[in-house]
């Protein structure tokens, strides 16, 4: 175990971390030249045209007698619950920061989980080769938050693959070896170190040898394969898992068989065992995912382990959204393409919704917006799907009169106003990071938002400003204005911290004098007015003319707050009459008049599928 080293690439989105990965899997010659291309470990199609990583994707290298097995992490924060699965099956984390943007918010992010999981850290400066480069500049930066010296740096860059060799060989001898544990992870300060016997380690974390039949390994991530079933990656802990053996999962109480085990390279390398320390795949007998979830513990069916690995927090949603197929006749179909995302997918939860006017669709709960939109993406490509998205929303706690506590996910949910005592709205904590001279502008941006700072402070030339606000203003276009204020300088990351109890509303929005469920939203008091006025103003730029008048309506329980009206085509019924008289004008006129009424009472509005995402269309 001694040879073995386990490492993962942790970084804000766009710094570089997939490029490294490529040029050390190149130079370790675990790709050949002619199989290489750029991202490699980013095989969904979606990844490679976003220029992102979604998945976590582990490979095995081989480097001056040591076998090193990498994670490569996404960047974006509605992914870094995968960072989180990682730095759990890892000893090392390598941390890439860009040298023309210096640290960010996600940077940050980063470095605190893999502080908690008492990693190893290996800072890597990249990108040193742009013109734009301010090497000295972010080292002062990475200093000042690690309370690391200079030489402890590394200068990279994942392009000309300058620096990478440097990399691999402080991993070597810097990064911890895996050892058999029970109880928590060993400090990082007792494992460091190439060498056999690590120093003695600090009482509060007792090492325990395990018999080599209590065989424990953590899953941290999972799929399904059309042709071989449920595939699972793991991180042995204790003992060793043979091919074909029967396993436990000892969370979800199943057993299964391992079919065939063995290494990635990035492709499949079966082998007769997986052993202490190594990270590798287990092709499973099993049908779903949900026989064996992420961050459960397998084990031998014989010889079983008593207790489980700690396994890491469940990942709850807070962005939910209503999809339902354009025709009817595709929900099935829709169905069926969710439950297949949701096996390689923690985060995707969904129930079963009807709309009178959508019919019979999904809502889906998100991590955030973007994992929304990678979703929607993959149901239409993947699936052929046409899709009409409600707008997006979050949950919401009532407290009802009589003190029971009910969760809504939809401002349709809400019940009667008369049996509500209190509404709780998610708030979260956030952070960003921009250069000093922009501070203004973006804590007026935050107080629009009815958010609050709390903190501000300062890395060299860049400060850091936290806040909390409510979920619901941040989720449609906080982050294109954070944007716009900073001239695209800031960075931003976040986290849930709570409820709160909040003068909460429902508004109606009703078309032609009708309520339409799957347009309706919750909003504070003060701000119902305005975010009446502005969608429905939206809807009368999307919903078609009809040949009579339509009103469009903002409503608070009966009383109206905003109105806009889609007038009627005129057809002109008086152009044959030739002569002048103003009676047979007159008639034609007035029977025109009394079939428009009549339309108006029994005709049915078609509303278009952009009318329901109107609230993500701001200005």
């Amino acid at each position: 175990m001694e040879k073995i080293r386990n490492f993962c690439i942790i970084a804000h989105i766009d710094h570089g971390k997939s490029t490294i990965a490529d040029r050390m899997m190149e130079l370790t010659g675990t790709v050949s030249k002619r199989e290489m291309k750029s991202q490699l470990l980013d095989s969904m199609e979606l990844e490679r045209e976003k220029g992102i990583t979604i998945k976590l994707a582990p490979v095995t290298m081989h480097w001056n007698g040591y076998t090193l097995n990498l994670i490569d992490t996404p960047g974006h924060v509605d992914f870094s619950y995968e960072v989180s699965r990682s730095l759990q099956a890892v000893e090392t984390a390598v941390l890439v920061v860009d040298a023309t943007q210096g640290i960010q918010a996600q940077t940050l992010a980063n470095v605190y989980l893999a502080l908690e999981q008492d990693l190893e850290i290996i800072p890597v400066i990249n990108k040193v080769d742009l013109p734009a480069a301010d090497v000295e500049g972010v080292a002062a930066q990475i200093m000042n938050l690690l309370g690391c010296k200079r030489e402890d740096i590394i200068e990279a860059s994942g392009k000309t693959g300058l620096g990478v060799d440097k990399i691999l060989d402080k991993i070597i001898a810097k990064g911890p070896c895996p050892t058999v544990v029970s109880g928590p992870r060993p400090s990082r300060s007792s494992l460091r170190g190439s060498g056999a016997n690590p120093r003695q380690q600090p009482p509060d974390y007792p090492e325990t040898t395990l018999s080599q039949d209590h065989t424990r390994a953590l899953i941290f991530d999972s799929y399904f394969d059309d042709y071989r079933g449920v595939v699972l990656y793991v991180r042995v802990f204790d003992g060793e898992i043979p091919k074909n053996a029967e396993i436990k999962m000892m969370a979800a109480k199943t057993t299964g068989l391992a079919l065939e085990v063995g290494m990635l390279t990035p492709k499949m390398s079966p082998r007769e065992k997986l052993t202490t320390g190594e990270i590798g795949y287990i092709v499973t007998n099993l049908k779903t995912t949900s026989e064996a979830k992420v961050g459960d513990t397998v084990t031998l069916a014989k010889n079983a382990a008593a207790e489980p690995l700690p396994g890491y927090k469940n990942v709850l949603p807070f962005v939910y959204a209503g999809f339902f197929p354009v025709s009817n006749d595709q929900y099935k179909d829709l169905k069926e393409a969710v439950e297949k995302l949701a096996l390689s997918d923690s985060a995707l939860k969904f129930e079963p919704e009807n709309s009178p006017v959508l019919g019979f669709g999904l809502r889906i709960g998100f991590l955030g917006l973007l994992h929304m939109d990678i979703i929607r993406e993959r149901l239409e490509r993947e699936f052929k799907l046409d899709l009409i998205v409600t707008n997006p929303s979050t949950n919401y706690e009532i407290v009802m009169n009589n003190g029971e506590i009910m969760e809504i996910r939809s401002a349709a949910d809400l019940p009667d106003a008369s049996e509500i005592r209190e509404i709780r709205e998610p708030w979260v904590k956030g952070e960003i990071i921009l250069p000093k001279s922009m501070i203004g502008s973006v804590l007026n941006l935050i107080n629009e938002k009815r958010g609050r700072q709390t903190n501000v402070s300062y890395i060299e030339d860049r400060a850091v400003i936290d806040f909390e606000a409510p979920m619901a203003n941040l989720l449609t276009d906080f982050y294109d204005q954070l944007k716009s204020a900073t001239s695209g300088y800031a960075s931003f990351n976040y986290e849930l911290s709570g409820y709160k109890t909040e003068d909460l509303v429902r508004i109606d929005f009703l078309v032609g004098g009708h309520k339409i469920d799957a347009l309706s939203v919750m909003a504070h008091r003060i701000e119902a007015e305005a975010i009446g006025r502005e969608v429905t103003k939206k809807l009368k730029e999307v919903i078609p003319r009809q040949n009579y008048e339509v009103a469009l309506q903002a409503a608070i329980g009966a009383r109206i707050i905003a109105r806009e009206t889609i007038g009627a085509y005129r057809k002109d019924v008086t152009v044959k009459i030739h002569t002048g008289d103003r009676d047979r004008k007159a008639k034609l006129l007035e029977k025109q008049k009394r079939g428009k009424a009549r339309m108006k009472r029994f005709g049915k509005i078609d509303i278009p599928s952009e009318a329901f995402t109107v609230m993500l269309k701001r200005d």
